[in-house]
């Protein structure tokens, strides 16, 4: 890919000098939490005052469902979409026209950073309807100028014949999805030399940087993580430039902030805490100190693509992802790092979580990557990296290809029986 491509710069925002930067942020602020808080909001005087404002949770999302947070009326909403509601009723989120028009801009501007450039065939595979991750794609590849397909999820072998007949150049799709089109093209009798894709848009789940390599692999791409959440307006929050050293806040949309997860106390620079982000420009549903649940941590150092947005790093998914087993804290992409770094083992797998008497039984379900691997052996060395990495005993089992439920979307990485 053409180094003039991976440079460009949609917006000049983009290289603000930072002082400048934080100028524009406290002057949205302002006027953000005036609009939140029209009577008795503390006078901000500065960026750091935001400190002494309230949190915003998910909860209080779901005691007002569906529309008794908006801060306009609902006839000026134009869209909505809403989380998937997996551990409850969905999180609700509208949108008047400026924020979808904003909303489009920024993916525009993070599909520009991750290399898109003007023209080129964009094969959308995440779904389309209330999750965010199909419009938002679809939205900003048709504001860049790119030609989009809107394939949607599922219908593998389907995504397969049409990446090959098409000829798509972007692959947009949860990084666990896109595993699964690999193995349909395979399927299909093709490798990665018979299609036309120079990259990968990958949002909706952490991964790691083996699952980041086994797509490239695979898919004979480059892999480019995006960051959002439907809170904020979807994917575009963040986004990965070529240097892919951290993941670039649009600063003059989102303040981003870091907090420890359990005191809520502000964290410096480069500590990983749980990210709090507040909304700048959003109409529909302004949110304060919105307490993310993700974890990791801000870098604020410049950078080689020379945009001046502050970058996130170190994600490692979200806090009610981790799982605490006999008193070790574990997130799946610590297990997903050991899993993929062998090379006999297929990048599909989840944890299964299980009490026995009083004592939590980790099992990590996997695949073999071939037909030959001997599983027993593969399993019992599994065992043993996981326990030198976790520090706990973790069995695991080496199961059918194929067995490891697949998913069209996020994937679940996770079931705990302890319940």
């Amino acid at each position: 890919m053409s180094a003039r491509f991976e440079r460009a710069i949609w917006d000049p925002v983009e290289q603000l000098p930072r002082e400048r930067l934080r100028e524009l942020q406290l002057e949205r602020l302002r006027t953000t939490v005036d609009r939140v808080e029209p009577l008795g909001a503390p006078a901000l005087r500065s960026l750091e005052d935001v400190r002494r404002l309230p949190f915003s949770w998910k909860a209080d999302l779901r005691d007002n469902y569906p529309f008794g947070l908006l801060a306009v009326p609902r006839e000026r909403l134009v869209r909505v979409h809403a989380s998937s509601g997996s551990h409850g009723k969905p999180t609700v989120v509208g949108y008047t026209r400026a924020d979808l028009d904003a909303w489009a801009e920024l993916m525009a501007r993070c599909m520009t950073m991750a290399g898109v450039r003007r023209g080129m065939l964009v094969h959308n595979a995440n779904g389309y309807g209330l999750f965010t991750g199909g419009l938002g794609f679809h939205d900003g590849a048709e504001r860049l100028g790119a030609t989009v397909i809107p394939v949607s999820g599922g219908f593998s072998a389907r995504q397969a014949m049409l990446l090959s007949d098409l000829g798509g150049q972007v692959l947009c799709a949860t990084p666990s999805y896109a595993l699964v089109i690999a193995q349909a093209v395979r399927d299909a009798g093709m490798d990665p030399s018979d299609l036309q894709l120079e990259l990968g848009l990958f949002g909706g789940e952490p991964f790691s940087h083996a699952m980041r390599e086994q797509i490239e692999l695979e898919l004979g791409l480059r892999a480019v993580a995006f960051y959002g959440l439907s809170e904020m307006c979807g994917p575009g929050v963040a986004a990965e430039c070529h240097a892919r050293e951290g993941l670039h806040v649009q600063e003059d949309h989102f303040l981003v902030e870091v907090v420890d997860p359990d005191s809520g106390e502000s964290l410096p620079e480069g500590e990983q805490g749980e990210l709090v982000f507040t909304t700048l420009a959003k109409e529909a549903l302004p949110l304060i100190r919105y307490r993310t649940g993700d974890i990791g941590s801000v870098d604020g150092s410049p950078c080689k693509c020379g945009r001046t947005f502050a970058r996130v790093t170190g994600l490692h998914g979200r806090r009610d992802d981790m799982l605490i087993v006999r008193g070790v804290n574990l997130f799946p992409s610590s297990v997903e790092h050991v899993l993929l770094g062998i090379e006999e083992v297929a990048p599909h797998y989840r944890l299964i979580v299980d009490r026995e008497g009083s004592m939590d039984e980790l099992t990590v379900e996997c695949e073999p990557a071939s037909d030959g691997v001997d599983r027993e052996a593969l399993a019992a060395r599994l065992e043993h990296l996981l326990r030198e990495h976790a520090g706990i005993r973790i069995g695991v089992a080496v199961v059918d290809p194929g067995a490891v439920p697949r998913s069209e979307g996020k994937a679940v990485r996770v079931v705990d029986r302890r319940s």
